[in-house]
């Protein structure tokens, strides 16, 4: 990345430390997280892990065997009996929840004698991944390394004692901690283990770190430091008893003669490496990019009703700062890698039916691969759970997917009446839509993922229930995620028939299944899916069966799935149903102002092309206080629940209304943004293998400059005309649209 954004975007800036823990900086190499509140004198920094989650019995949960009721479920599904319905599909009708993701522990660093606190700073460091406090008496460096799996800490603060504690907020009495500091072989390490209760998952979670310079145990706990010194932290989870401390103290060992600078050149090379292949330049002023990360927030938060550029500009390159960081063995969860009390909401886990596919919307756009392989880690991990969950609930070939996971396993057990997620088919498909768009954008082989794609149209074609002699088929049960149609008490009853998102996924596998096996036995079935339904408002109906009206207020959108991420509803290609998906977009409304439901609205518009309503639905969350100084987000407006939906999904958004693609086609500036006159984006994924090496806009002119590994005519069109460009292989091209006039060039830079 050249000629990009001065370096104050590419970081955030405090001149206060933080009072809780959601304002606390944040570093993680997608396996472990830190997050450092940089107190000059009394500093904490909360060390997680993906694989801590709690035991609570559910480990070892199966699907429910339902698969000898589906006749009966569907009888009464279809005779308007649906409440009976989805008693039966709750199995025992007991609720229950993936185990809770959790903090681990927190390194205390206290000075002996603490002085004066002058020209105070913390800063995280996007590039590097470092979040550096300093001040006129001292500095404290930080960074999970992504080379060499450990938390590294450099501490330059005069004496002091480091401990560790596990007294973080909610923690349960039933987990036990212990601490040590000793000396061995010449080396001085401080030990922390954490004990789960005996409930039927892991051993407990351990945290070993070694301190180098001046150092001496005291207390048996707990070392003093004396000048300039070196922590480095490494994790683990043992799932059975022995700990496994020897194998902590030999990795430690090996790095026992690093320093700081060049653990962290190590590291860079594979973190600022990604994180720089994507910028954003919205022309903002030097005294606003300079300006620290609470006068950023209160300056929008004093005009909610328009978008800060300079808020705007940063969110972006923190997001994907952020969803790198949390993006290694796992995806990120609802919390992304952090949390820093043992009561998350959700269990902090994976939330299949929106939010973890909505958080990777920018990874393959934004040029974030190793976000995509860590989602590829979950769903390889997970594939044959979600064949044991068709067999046992549908007697299905195929893959069935659950609406939730801790990461442990994919069996669909979180099931009730109210909540009836045996009947949300969609799963596999929509979670194996960001690994086949990963094949679009770069052109990678699709490998494993061709047979999961097949696979799941074989389910799909095994649930699909013929009503009547003329082969009419329906897709019951059905679930619109976490909605249904109202009774006739006017009381929303979840199963159904024919959720719109079960249509478009069933249509989309059915021929990506063709498409990537290259035998299409699924045409016959696929011409007699059933068609999108319109309702007397014009609006795209969430479900295509007659008699069936919803919730217009719901926070999910799930029935404009064709739309984003499938792309199938299109104002040139479907102009009809473009305009009743759009019918249907302004009618919804905005029940809590949840961010995943206002983020998936804003990526609805950009596809359908209104920028203004694009730029509505961000400013329902830069215009609700919805970011912590660490520009992490909230769920709901003014900062309530910790969340990662708007930070990780506000990226791509913001390149969904600058540039949209399919293999072949190209559109620049689809939604610009009300307010965005000007601006530059660089380093684009697109699918069909076209680069975006810079887009450049301002009123009436818009410039891209093109890369494609491969020779392909690409159609490019933009609201100042369009054209067919011939791409040569590795030979950038220029195209420009507006005044003074259109042209293409070719081996320009």
């Amino acid at each position: 990345m050249t000629g990009g954004p001065p370096p104050a975007v590419h970081r955030i800036v405090d001149t206060a430390p933080a009072t809780r823990w959601e304002d606390a900086f944040l570093s993680g190499n997608g396996e472990a997280g830190i997050m450092v509140y940089g107190r000059p004198h009394a500093e904490r920094i909360v060390v997680n892990h993906h694989r801590f989650v709690l035991p609570n019995g559910t480990r070892d949960a199966r699907p429910p065997e339902l698969a000898a009721l589906l006749p009966r479920v569907r009888e009464l599904i279809l005779a308007g009996r649906r409440a009976e319905a989805s008693r039966l599909l709750a199995g025992d009708g007991v609720l229950r929840w993936t185990q809770s993701f959790h903090p681990g522990f927190a390194l205390t660093i206290d000075a002996v004698a603490p002085g004066p606190v002058d020209d105070y700073r913390r800063r995280t460091e996007f590039g590097t991944g470092e979040v550096v406090v300093e001040w006129a008496g001292g500095r404290r460096r930080s960074f999970v390394s992504r080379a060499d799996a450990l938390v590294v800490t450099h501490v330059n603060a005069g004496a002091c004692e480091v401990g560790v504690t596990g007294e973080l907020p909610g923690r349960p009495e039933s987990v036990r901690y212990t601490v040590a500091a000793y000396r061995r072989g010449g080396l001085v390490f401080l030990r922390v283990r954490g004990r789960y209760p005996d409930a039927g998952g892991a051993y407990g979670f351990e945290g070993l770190t070694l301190l180098r310079g001046d150092v001496a145990v005291v207390g048996g706990d707990r070392v003093v430091v004396r000048g300039p010194a070196l922590l480095m932290t490494a994790l683990d989870r043992p799932d059975t008893p022995p700990w496994r401390t020897g194998d902590l103290e030999e990795l430690l060992a090996a790095h026992a003669d690093a320093d700081y600078d060049r653990l962290l050149g190590r590291h860079v090379a594979l973190h600022g490496r990604a994180y720089r292949r994507v910028s954003l330049d919205l022309a903002v002023p030097a005294a606003q990019r300079d300006l620290p990360v609470g006068e950023l927030i209160a300056a929008q938060n004093a005009d909610p009703g328009t978008l800060c550029p300079a808020l705007l500009e940063r969110v972006f390159h923190a997001g994907r700062y952020l969803l790198l960081s949390s993006s290694g063995v796992l995806p990120p969860r609802l919390t992304g890698l952090w949390l820093g009390s043992w009561d998350a909401a959700w269990a902090g886990d994976f939330t299949t039916d929106a939010n973890l596919n909505l958080q990777l919307a920018g990874a393959n756009v934004g040029a974030l691969p190793e976000v995509t392989a860590a989602h590829a880690n979950l769903v390889r991990g997970q594939v044959d759970d979600w064949r044991r969950n068709a067999r046992a609930i549908y007697g299905a070939r195929g893959l069935l997917a659950p609406s939730r996971t801790d990461g442990e396993h994919g069996h669909l057990f979180h099931l009730h009446e109210d909540w009836p997620f045996a009947a949300w088919l969609p799963g596999a498909h929509w979670l194996l839509h960001p690994l086949y768009e990963h094949h679009l954008v770069t052109g990678a082989p699709l490998g494993e993922v061709a047979g999961w794609l097949v696979e799941v149209a074989d389910f799909f074609s095994d649930v699909l229930t013929v009503t009547d002699e003329a082969g009419t088929v329906v897709l019951v049960p059905s679930y619109s995620a976490e909605t249904g149609p109202y009774d006739e008490r006017g009381r929303a009853v979840h199963v159904a028939v024919n959720a719109t998102m079960d249509i478009a996924a069933a249509r989309h596998a059915l021929r990506t299944a063709a498409e990537v096996s290259g035998v299409d036995r699924w045409a016959g079935l696929r011409r007699r899916l059933p068609a999108y339904r319109v309702d007397g408002r014009g609006a795209l109906a969430e479900w295509a069966w007659p008699g069936y009206h919803g919730d217009d207020d719901h926070r999910h959108v799930s029935h404009l799935y064709p739309v984003w991420p499938l792309d199938e509803i299109d104002p040139d290609d479907t102009p009809e149903l473009a305009r009743a998906a759009h019918r249907a977009l302004t009618l919804r409304g905005d029940e809590n102002l949840s961010a995943h439901g206002s983020l998936h609205r804003a990526l609805a518009a950009a596809r359908l092309r209104d920028g203004a309503l694009t730029a509505a639905n961000l400013r329902k969350i830069l215009g609700n206080d919805m970011f912590f100084r660490s520009l992490m987000s909230a769920h709901n407006p003014g900062l309530v629940t910790y969340n990662a939906d708007a930070a990780h999904t506000l990226p791509a958004v913001l390149i969904e209304a600058l540039v949209q693609s399919r293999p072949g086609l190209l559109r620049l500036l689809p939604a610009p943004l009300p307010g965005l006159d000007a601006g530059v984006l660089r380093g684009v994924a697109c699918r069909g293998r076209v680069g975006v090496e810079e887009l450049s806009w301002s009123p009436g002119r818009v410039r891209v400059r093109l890369l494609s590994p491969v020779a392909q005519r690409l159609r490019v069109r933009s609201p100042y005309g369009g054209r067919d460009v011939d791409l040569v292989a590795a030979t950038p091209v220029e195209v420009a649209f507006g005044a003074p006039e259109q042209r293409a060039v070719a081996g320009q830079r």
